[in-house]
C-alpha cells in the first residue's frame, strides 16, 4: 500500500509578484491567494495546486526538477529565452522568467490539462523511480531510451513523473518540489525506514515535515487531514 498521496507542486522564486502571472497563464489555473512572499494557483482537478514561495537565493545551476507543458503553439512562450535549437528534440526547452528550465510539447489539439509531467534528473533512474513507486503507487515503466516513468499517480492529474539519467550530482536545493500527504497508518518514521532523510521536523512555524528522497530531492510531508 502506498505510504503517501500526491498533494501539490511548489516553486521557489526570488520575485513572486513578478512571476505569478506567467505561471497562471502557462498552467491555465486561477490565482486565488497572494501575499508579499507567497502565491498559490489552483486548477479544477486533484492535485492541481501550485505554490510559489519567495526565497532569497538565486538559481545558479540547471534545475534537477522541471515541468513539462502541453500547448497548441509556442506563442505563450515567445518572450522567454529558448534553450534548445529548433527540431533538436520532440519538445522545446525554454527558460522561465527566473531562468529555470521548462519543456513544451505542442499538439494540434492539446488536452485541457496543460501541465503534462514533472521531469526529474537522476543518478540511477531505475532505483529512484522504483523508490517513488513504493511511496506513491502508480504504474512504473522503464523506457528503451533509457529513462523511467511513473504514471497514474494517485491524487494527481499529471501524466507522469519522468526520471532521466544525468551524469552530474545534485549540489543545491531543488527550486521545484512536490508535497505529499501521509496515507492510512503511515508515519514519517515509515518514510525514514524506507530510505527518506528527515531534513526539518514540524515546529511552531510549520505543520509539515521536510524530507529528501535517496537522491536528495526535497519533498514535504503533510499529516492526514
Amino acid at each position: 500500500m502506498p505510504l503517501v498521496t500526491f498533494k501539490n507542486l511548489c516553486l521557489d522564486a526570488n520575485d513572486v509578484a513578478a512571476v505569478q502571472g506567467f505561471w497562471a497563464e502557462v498552467l491555465g489555473w486561477t490565482l486565488e491567494e497572494l501575499a508579499d512572499d507567497e502565491a498559490v494557483l489552483r486548477g479544477d482537478g486533484p492535485g492541481e495546486e501550485f505554490w510559489i514561495n519567495c526565497v532569497p537565493e538565486a538559481r545558479t545551476v540547471k534545475q534537477r526538477v522541471h515541468l513539462d507543458f502541453r500547448a497548441a503553439s509556442l506563442e505563450a512562450f515567445e518572450g522567454l529565452e529558448q534553450l534548445s535549437r529548433a527540431g533538436e528534440f520532440a519538445w522545446t526547452v525554454f527558460a522561465d522568467p527566473e531562468g529555470g528550465e521548462l519543456c513544451v510539447f505542442t499538439y494540434d489539439d492539446p488536452p485541457s490539462v496543460l501541465l503534462k509531467a514533472v521531469g526529474i534528473d537522476a543518478v540511477d533512474h531505475v532505483a529512484i523511480s522504483g523508490w517513488w513507486e513504493g511511496l506513491l503507487g502508480g504504474v512504473l515503466s522503464h523506457d528503451d531510451d533509457g529513462y523511467s516513468s511513473l504514471s497514474d499517480i494517485p491524487g494527481s492529474t499529471l501524466e507522469s513523473f519522468d526520471f532521466v539519467p544525468v551524469p552530474e550530482p545534485k549540489t543545491v536545493k531543488n527550486r521545484i518540489h512536490w508535497d505529499v500527504t501521509l496515507t492510512g497508518d503511515a508515519t514519517v518514521d515509515d518514510l525514514v525506514a524506507a530510505g527518506a532523510t528527515l531534513l526539518r521536523p514540524p515546529d511552531d512555524g510549520q505543520r509539515w515535515t521536510v524530507m529528501a528522497d535517496p537522491e536528495g530531492n526535497e519533498f514535504c510531508v503533510f499529516p492526514r487531514t
